[in-house]
């Protein structure tokens, strides 16, 4: 018994501890990482197994904070270089210059656009979880450093000073035996301690190689997302370069609807006056009117053969939508990238149910169209902020709050996916933004039907209903 232990641990001693010294070479001492503050240690005892739900929720919370500030400031570090930019101006040139097929490229560039902005929100939160796997493995450590130098301690004396392997003397069999008892009994237990801590370094070890091909992935998305965001600012500026519509007409339009806006109380007044006193406005409603009129004359039959047929092959030249409002049910994305706060019903914060629901977005987040509509209305009002109102049709209207850059004009037919508007960095303080307990830009979405607010809910796929956070 004393010859195989002591050749086992002179042995296999020495390779553990010389592959755990190196091993903790690597990865100790226990500093903190990408600039955060040390985890608090959790008791030896529980090792690496999950804190309770509630704190970790929390933990998840702030460590999501932490990676979004870390991912903003290198978002505003990033610019495209002039040999970019001359590519991207050469690849729109080389497009087909018509309004039509300038506006499709629009809409993909929109789409490719909100798909990196997807990417980098989940890369974001698979970034949080694994800085927060790294530092319960740190916690755990940390905790154990005491067992764990003990046990390298142990392992390198054993290593360099084996016991006598072969040979036995009378003088000292009584002191063999006894230390082939002792061997046998703190063998299993070190072999133990070993193969724990070998575990552990190697999962710090990969959960960190692990953050840095998140980064490496974020910081390319990051970059993908720039270049789409200045090729959609080209097309949208060569499309409107090309506007049918004359551009002095627009800017009266635009002066007149801010005139009217200013006199307004409500929003039922803005929407009511803009369709009285704003042609294109008037001309969009009148539209809808004539559109809801021709299909309540249509047979069922002839209603879902006119959608079919609308759905497999959409004129890319309508100023009307292509599916009737009402039959889109469970079939509309969300306008913007993000997670719901507030649902349609809730307390508003003045302790009134809530006319809309509210996304909360990431800074400079792309907002699209979510139907096919006529902008009534594109501009600021009252403690709103900037907002845009479209008509799609069915007496349905669509408002949108929260926003920082409109990107479209009063007077146009959007597409769906087509972009309306970018976030800002901040939350704007506004009357549909109350009680929040976010500094995120957030998007106010309302829907109405014949000047009252409807629950938008029974229009959003079903991937895009779901609450998050208060504080996401």
């Amino acid at each position: 018994m004393t010859v195989w232990c002591a050749r086992l641990m002179g042995r296999r001693g020495a390779r553990l501890a010389l592959c755990l010294t190196a091993l903790a070479c690597t990865v100790l001492p226990l500093e903190p990482v990408f600039g955060q503050t040390a985890a608090p240690s959790v008791p030896a005892a529980v090792g690496l197994a999950a804190q309770p739900a509630v704190d970790s929720e929390q933990a998840l919370i702030e460590q999501q904070r932490k990676t979004r500030t870390e991912l903003e400031a290198v978002a505003k570090s990033l610019s495209l270089s002039d040999e970019k930019v001359k590519s991207l101006q050469d690849n729109i040139n080389a497009l087909k210059q018509t309004t039509a097929s300038l506006r499709a490229k629009i809409i993909e560039s929109a789409a490719r656009r909100r798909d990196f902005e997807d990417r980098i929100a989940a890369g974001a939160k698979r970034l949080a979880g694994l800085e927060i796997d790294e530092k319960k493995i740190k916690a755990s450590l940390h905790e154990r450093r005491g067992m764990l130098a003990e046990v390298l301690a142990a392992l390198q004396r054993m290593g360099r000073n084996p016991p006598p392997a072969l040979l036995v003397t009378p003088e000292d069999a009584l002191a063999s035996v006894r230390s082939a008892i002792l061997l046998g009994a703190v063998v299993p237990g070190m072999r133990h301690q070993t193969e724990t801590l070998l575990a552990d370094l190697a999962a710090l070890t990969k959960v960190r190689q692990d953050i840095l091909a998140e980064k490496d992935n974020l910081n390319t998305d990051m970059a993908n997302r720039l270049e789409e965001e200045r090729r959609m600012d080209l097309l949208i500026a060569r499309n409107q370069a090309l506007s049918e519509r004359n551009t002095a007409d627009l800017e009266s339009e635009r002066r007149r609807a801010e005139e009217l806006a200013a006199k307004a109380n409500s929003m039922d007044e803005l929407i009511v006056s803009l369709e009285s006193d704003i042609a294109s406005a008037r001309a969009a409603a009148e539209a809808s009117r004539k559109a809801e009129a021709e299909r309540n004359r249509m047979s069922e039959t002839e209603k879902q053969k006119s959608r079919e047929l609308a759905l497999a092959n959409p004129d890319e030249n309508r100023i009307a939508p292509a599916v009737p409002f009402s039959e889109l049910t469970h079939q509309l994305s969300l306008p913007v990238n993000g997670d719901i706060v507030r649902q349609f019903g809730d307390d508003d914060g003045t302790g009134h149910p809530a006319r809309g629901m509210t996304l909360v977005a990431a800074p400079g987040a792309l907002v699209t169209a979510p139907a096919d509509g006529h902008v009534v209305y594109a501009g600021k009002f009252r403690s709103y902020g900037q907002m845009i109102i479209l008509n799609t049709g069915d007496g349905f209207h669509l408002v949108l709050t929260g926003m920082d850059q409109v990107k479209t004009a009063q007077g146009k037919f959007v597409f769906a996916g087509e972009p309306l508007a970018v976030m800002g960095e901040k939350r704007v303080a506004s009357a549909t933004a109350l009680a929040l307990e976010t500094d995120r830009p957030t998007l106010y979405i309302e829907f109405r039907k014949d000047g009252k607010p409807v629950d938008s809910q029974p229009w959003w796929a079903a991937k895009a209903i779901g609450k998050a956070h208060n504080d996401t």
